[in-house]
This record gives structure tokens, sequence and C-alpha cells, in this order.
């Protein structure tokens, strides 16, 4: 990435609130989505696929598990995710230098991930419009959001972009009473789904209001999301060492953070 497209990306995301670009290490995602189709494929007693047909296996997942029994099955991936060691060096991997030009070289990345398989049609697996920043996270994080499969429409999720954003947090408070869905209702028209093709990841800032809608597509999302944030930068309720965990540390920091004055000194 030169100081140019640097420069250009900064630009960008600080305009539309995102970035979507090629994963940096495709065989990085190319593991992680065939380990997720092997271990769904496993649980649900099918021969696994990798590849190409791990992507047509995932897309067409509706046919082998309903509604009702779809969060055992999440769930028991992202056990198998958390347990593999691999797992977080590769999907950072997938996005080092986008995160590292838009946050920064010194990172502190969750613990845990998000894990979402929303099937074409289920009204159960809506995430409606809202910002993480109005609840427990800090603004300061990123969110680096990586799909399995391609996604599109309501396939997708979904972001108000910075400008329509800004206006309707000026008027949320007329909303108080109403709820998540009649603010969506107010600014459906200026939302933006954004098309995904796989082998590409998404970072976002979730002080956007963003979500996702009933999938009327044909076959399921998969994704997975993960937040980001600089080591140094504010935390909010989600500290360091429980919710997040240094990523990397530079040496001057290492230097700086265990470094103590003489005994006494202080006294002077």
């Amino acid at each position: 990435m030169t100081s140019t497209s640097s420069i250009d990306l900064e630009a960008a995301f600080l305009r539309d609130g995102f970035a979507i670009a090629p994963a940096e290490d495709r065989a990085a995602l190319d593991r992680i989505r065939d380990f997720v189709a092997e271990t769904a494929a496993r649980r649900l007693g099918v021969e696994p696929a990798s590849g190409a047909a791990a992507g047509e296996f995932l897309d067409r997942i509706g046919e082998r598990v309903s509604p009702a029994s779809l969060n055992e099955l999440r769930l028991g991936i992202i056990e198998a995710l958390s347990a593999a060691e691999w797992f977080r060096p590769a999907y950072f991997a997938c996005g080092r230098r986008l995160l590292e030009t838009i946050v920064g070289n010194e990172l502190a990345m969750q613990r845990g991930l998000g894990f979402s398989i929303q099937l074409p049609d289920d009204e159960s697996s809506v995430l409606p419009l809202h910002s993480d920043a109005w609840s427990e996270d800090s603004p300061f994080e990123v969110v680096l959001w990586i799909p399995l499969v391609d996604v599109y429409r309501t396939k997708s999720m979904f972001l108000l972009p910075p400008e329509a954003d800004a206006r309707w947090r000026a008027q949320i408070a007329r909303f108080g009473g109403d709820g998540v869905e009649s603010l969506f209702r107010a600014v459906e028209s200026e939302v933006r789904f954004l098309e995904i093709p796989y082998g590409n990841v998404l970072l976002f800032t979730h002080t956007l209001m963003h979500g996702n809608r009933v999938n009327r597509e044909s076959s399921a999302r998969w994704s997975i999301n993960v937040r980001f944030k600089g080591l140094f930068t504010p935390y909010s309720d989600k500290q360091l060492g429980d919710f997040f965990e240094p990523l990397n540390l530079r040496p001057a920091s290492k230097i700086g953070l265990r470094y103590r004055l003489p005994e006494g000194l202080g006294d002077r």
C-alpha cells in the first residue's frame, strides 16, 4: 500500500465511514471459510466440502438446517473457531494493512468474535438499526466484517452514510417512544446495502447506524465480525484484558509500560 493510496484510503474512510478491499491474505480467508464449512458439515453429519464447493454448501445451508436449530449450529462453530489457535492471526492477516492505515499499528483486538448465519426469509435473525457507540462500545473502535459468501442487497448489511447519520442522530430524541423500527423507516431511503463479493473484507466505524433486514435472497449469509481499536485510545465499558487484548506492541511502548522511576526520586 503506497503512501498515496493510504492517503486516498484515509480520505475515503472519513467520507464514507467504511472501506471494502480484497483480503490481503486470501489463503487465510479460504482456510477460515473451509474450516467453517467443514465444522458445519461435521455437526450436521454430512460430507465436508472445501474450496468452491464450501461456498456452495454455505450458501445452501437452509436446505439442511431450520431457523429453530440454527443457533445451536452457530454456537458450535463459534466454539470451534475460538479453540483454533491459528484463527485470530489468520483473521487479522485478512485486513492487516487496511487496519494499520485506518487505525494504527499498535492495536487491541476483540478477544471473542461475532458470527452470523442469516437464512433466507428468517425473521428471527434481523439485527435492528443501531450504533454500537450508543451502548458500551468505544467510538474509537472499528469492525472488520468478513463475509464467507458473496453478500448483496438484503443478504448483506446496511450502513447509514456519515452525512445522513449526523443529520438523523441529531433527531433521535423524536423517536424515543416509537422504537428503532420507526427510526429505520425514516432513514430507509438513505441507508446503503453493501455489496461484497467473497474474497473481500469490510472495515467500518460502528459509530454509524447500521444493521440488517430479513434476507430476501435465495441463499444464506455467513459473516464474521471482530472489533479492533488503537491500543492506547480511550475504552468504554469493554476494557482491555476483558473484552480486548493487545495485538501488537512496539518496543518503545513495551519499554515505557514496564519502566518505573527509582524509589525516592518522586519525593524530591
